[in-house]
């Protein structure tokens, strides 16, 4: 079982790539199942920062929605989203709000700017610590779902 140090390490590894918050959650969880989805993740690209850079909805928030989504939302024409698909994400967005007191990125992380001179986007230590907790709700409510993390097949 991973330890909080393996995951932190993780997520520090991956926003020292250049990764955003959004992109993070997603690549935690593609990781866990030993896959990879490199269209999913250029697709999630514009939910960094707050959607498109505004400081606005969570990308930490957006991040576990889509986790959730690969569990039990809709993929293909003949197939609906699961039953406790609306719930997950009910529960997942309430906690959110509750935890972190918003949704808004802006209001979470407390700072005028997230990028730096050269336009670079700089993460927050307290990110981490929000995609952690975060990581781990989500695997939380996968489970008391009758989901096993890690293998949607």
């Amino acid at each position: 079982m991973e330890t909080l140090n393996d995951t932190a390490f993780r997520i520090f590894k991956l926003a020292s790539a250049g990764f955003c918050c959004t992109q993070i959650m997603l690549k935690l969880a593609l990781e866990d199942e030993e896959k990879e989805n490199i269209d999913l993740i250029r697709a999630v690209n514009g939910l960094c920062a707050g959607i498109g850079y505004t400081k606005k909805t969570c990308g930490v928030l957006t991040g576990g929605i889509a986790i959730l989504g690969l569990y039990a939302g809709k993929g293909e024409a003949r197939e609906l989203y699961k039953e406790n698909y609306n719930a997950m994400m009910k529960e997942y967005m309430d906690w959110f709000e509750e935890e972190f007191e918003s949704t808004e990125c802006g209001d979470i992380i407390g700072i005028q700017s997230i990028s730096d001179d050269a336009g670079n986007i700089t993460y927050p230590v307290k990110c981490g610590d929000i995609i952690q907790k975060s990581y781990e709700k989500i695997q939380e409510i996968l489970f008391k779902n009758g989901y096993e993390y890690g293998d949607r097949d």
